[in-house]
């Protein structure tokens, strides 16, 4: 059932690429808050000064838009929980800190790393949890001042409850985490600077986010989270405890998680490639949902219309680029010629373009687009499929060159030239029985006699249907590269 009253959040932090792991959580969100007629907030997480950048921040915004994504709050479209920048609500955090602190939910901790790191390596060596100890947490206010003598800067830690959490998972079920695995935590450095474990629960707490849907990475820190809001509705900061669904892992080669320094992990890497974003992004729902059990390819309209985040899958999902360029493949068919020749546009211009502006041809490239379009698997394929229609001579490749010519190619390509001169170049079904006649007179059938003849006009063994491109390419031009074949032959 719809539920206007959802209010879901995606909060990445401006650092490197983005990577596609982020971008299915992105989507995941975005498609559940319009399944439900909900809010999509888009959040910028920009408190790590030595990481973030404001390249990676533009580039995130960048991405999103190229993917289609439209969000109803955030950065450039405003919203009642501005600014939507953590590196602008710092006195928010610091209130927060405060409060927790006069309200006991919160204390001062003195210990120093070298202190910590023993008492861990003497609680594995004992058998026993590693996580903090908890010495700080009833300090004395002397043994607090003795502290601060000694010149030792504190952090503060969020106390957290002696009782197990329980909560509902929208992916996994029901959870419980005991204390001894949810030992008090930091949430402000000793320089005052708060910390994520702060800062992401305060700021859903006052975005009112209903729904967490975030990657299965995080799901450790979850109860830490639940016990904030629950310290945070008791000082009135926050009204209610949101929803939490771990999203599955993606998995890249070997099984392993898909990282960011994984080279199928940058969605830079698909852009470039030519991917387009409906493609790409059905692929992504993929990972941990699908759409039913006989159909792999769908608009994201038709996405949005079925999605459920009971539906995910708490199982890994593993990235299959051969199946992401397959389905992305099916959404160049779904375009109308006008649509592909469009998309295609960036590939055909340089940097993409070996061929000089002026020796692009539209109208032959608007005739040679539909036979193109039922070709390629992404649209940079676009560029070494044409090039022979804009280029002087067909691009040189030795291997397609080696395979093409066998012994007694030049015969065939002298009557097949002979063939072609006579034959009604308005008619690609006249060319082809041109180029078939040819292969009879050398007792070759169709498949080995029009090899040499695509090598020797468009460069290459495999391309785009032989005798449609000879059409548009025109008479002259054809034969003038094959006599070009024919005096590399003879040499």
């Amino acid at each position: 059932m719809a539920n206007a009253n959802v209010r879901v959040r995606f909060c990445p932090s401006p650092t490197g690429n983005p990577h596609v792991g982020l971008v299915r959580t992105a989507l995941f969100n975005w498609a559940f808050a319009r399944h439900h007629g909900g809010t999509f907030v888009f959040r910028i997480e920009d408190t790590d000064a030595a990481r973030d950048s404001e390249d990676s921040y533009n580039q995130l915004l960048d991405s999103l838009r190229w993917l289609g994504f439209d969000w109803d709050e955030g950065p450039e479209v405003g919203g009642p929980h501005e600014p939507y920048r953590q590196s602008q609500r710092m006195d928010l955090y610091k209130d927060v800190a405060e409060k927790l602190l006069a309200a006991g939910k919160a204390y001062h901790c003195y210990c120093t790393t070298e202190e910590l790191d023993a008492r861990r390596e003497a609680a594995r060596a004992a058998g026993k949890p590693s996580g903090y100890d908890g010495h700080c947490r009833e300090l004395s206010a002397e043994q607090a001042e003795a502290y601060q003598a000694e010149g030792r800067a504190a952090i503060v830690r969020f106390r957290m409850p002696d009782e197990p959490i329980t909560f509902t998972d929208l992916v996994r079920g029901e959870l419980t985490f005991t204390p001894d695995n949810v030992p008090d935590y930091g949430i402000v450095r000793a320089n005052g600077a708060p910390l994520y474990t702060l800062v992401n629960p305060v700021d859903d707490a006052l975005m009112e986010i209903t729904h967490v849907l975030r990657g299965e990475d995080l799901l450790s820190s979850t109860p830490r989270q639940i016990a904030l809001y629950k310290a945070l509705i008791e000082l009135g900061v926050a009204k209610e405890i949101p929803s939490f669904g771990h999203l599955p892992y993606v998995m890249g080669e070997g099984n392993k998680k898909l990282s960011k320094r994984d080279p199928q992990a940058s969605l830079n890497i698909y852009r470039e490639r030519g991917f387009l974003p409906e493609g790409l992004l059905n692929y992504l729902s993929l990972l941990g949902w699908s759409f039913s059990a006989d159909q792999d390819v769908f608009s994201i309209q038709d996405m949005v219309a079925k999605f459920d985040i009971a539906d995910v899958n708490a199982n890994p999902a593993r990235f299959d680029l051969k199946k992401a360029e397959s389905i992305n493949a099916d959404h160049i068919r779904m375009l109308d010629e006008q649509a592909f020749a469009a998309a295609c546009e960036p590939w055909l211009r340089a940097p993409h373009a070996n061929w000089s502006p002026e020796a692009f041809d539209e109208k032959a490239w608007q005739a040679i687009a539909p036979h193109a379009q039922t070709r390629v698997t992404v649209l940079s394929d676009i560029t070494a499929n044409v090039d022979f229609l804009f280029l002087d001579q067909p691009v040189e490749d030795e291997a397609s060159w080696a395979k093409a010519m066998k012994e007694g190619s030049d015969a065939l390509l002298r009557t097949a030239r002979e063939k072609l001169e006579s034959a009604d170049w308005t008619s690609p079904e006249s060319l082809k029985n041109a180029v078939l006649a040819a292969g009879e007179e050398h007792g070759l059938k169709l498949g080995k006699a029009q090899a040499p003849v695509r090598v020797a006009v468009t460069g290459r063994t495999v391309g785009l249907p032989l005798f449609e491109s000879l059409e548009i390419l025109g008479k002259e031009k054809t034969l003038a590269r094959i006599d070009a074949a024919l005096a590399k032959l003879a040499a």
